[in-house]
């Protein structure tokens, strides 16, 4: 495995506080990445010193080949980044800030082809003070698009978006990690993080608490499932089920769902009860991250 990113023993201070604390982290060229964590975990800090925008106070760093602490021009030409809040002057087009850009690279990308990457094909020459947040959101994709980068940094790129923004937004991503580029996304969102990501790293507390694909954590995490299903007015599941009422229907939790289902379609069908709403769900990403982020604030204090 070729590395992208290389991070050993990453650790940063503010005066007392400190906010990572030691992380080991490897990212794959070519693949998608997703760092997760609530706020104040430390993740934010993380890709900063990686971007090298911010000094680490210890551990080693490499980035593409290089230590972005060094501030090289090589890797800056490399690199693009989408923050949460880009500046861009609203009163040229679509086409004349991603041509300009491209303008400061060596080896830019066309300017259209970046355009047309990020979804904007049929705004290149609108003014970007006339298109909607989320047409100003792929502005800034292509903006960092436009010098053709290996590695790309998206921090939370689809916050404020509705749900047909967001899903044209991860066919975008999914898209550019087609094309061979290394993307190392931050995320609040679970399925968002579920969908894109090869792999992912949670963290909390300044460290990295859980690493692996979203079906490792998921597995690793518990293997129990949870069944739920409503029943006639004054009709009970026998006990030995060990049901709970939820208000609206019944829930069992099981680390045996087949044999679960088998004892209580038995019943149902000997007693002529029906189950309305059966569903078998299994625990998914958002649980394991919530477990995991809870444990360690909990761990710490």
């Amino acid at each position: 495995m070729v590395a992208a990113i290389e991070v050993r023993g990453l650790r940063k201070s503010y005066e007392s506080l400190e906010a990572v604390r030691g992380i080991d982290l490897s990212i794959a060229a070519g693949e998608v990445f997703a760092l997760l964590g609530p706020n104040g975990a430390g993740k934010t800090t993380t890709v900063e010193i990686l971007e090298g925008h911010r000094v680490r106070s210890g551990g080693d760093v490499t980035v593409l080949g290089h230590d972005p602490g060094r501030h090289e021009r090589e890797l800056r030409e490399r690199m693009g980044i989408v923050l949460q809040q880009t500046g861009v002057d609203e009163y040229l087009t679509v086409r004349e800030i991603v041509t300009m850009v491209a303008g400061y690279y060596p080896r830019p990308m066309d300017p259209a082809v970046a355009i047309d990457l990020a979804g904007l094909g049929e705004q290149a020459d609108r003014r970007v003070n006339k298109l909607s947040g989320g047409q100003k959101r792929r502005v800034d994709l292509a903006v960092a698009l436009a010098g053709d980068p290996e590695l790309l940094f998206l921090d939370e790129p689809t916050t404020g978006f509705d749900p047909s923004a967001r899903r044209q937004a991860w066919e975008t991503i999914r898209g550019l990690a087609g094309l061979g580029k290394t993307i190392l996304l931050t995320t609040h969102f679970m399925d968002e993080a579920q969908y894109l990501a090869n792999r992912l790293a949670i963290m909390a507390d300044g460290v990295i608490v859980a690493t692996g694909t979203p079906a490792e954590l998921i597995g690793a995490s518990s293997s129990r499932s949870t069944v739920t299903f409503g029943l006639s007015d004054g009709v009970e599941p026998p006990s030995e089920l060990d049901a709970r009422p939820t208000g609206v229907g019944w829930t069992i939790e099981t680390d045996q769902p087949t044999g679960l289902l088998h004892d209580l379609t038995g019943w149902a069908i000997a007693g002529g009860h029906a189950l309305e709403g059966l569903q078998v769900t299994r625990q998914s990403l958002e649980d394991v991250y919530l477990e995991l982020t809870s444990a360690e604030g909990e761990a710490d204090a």
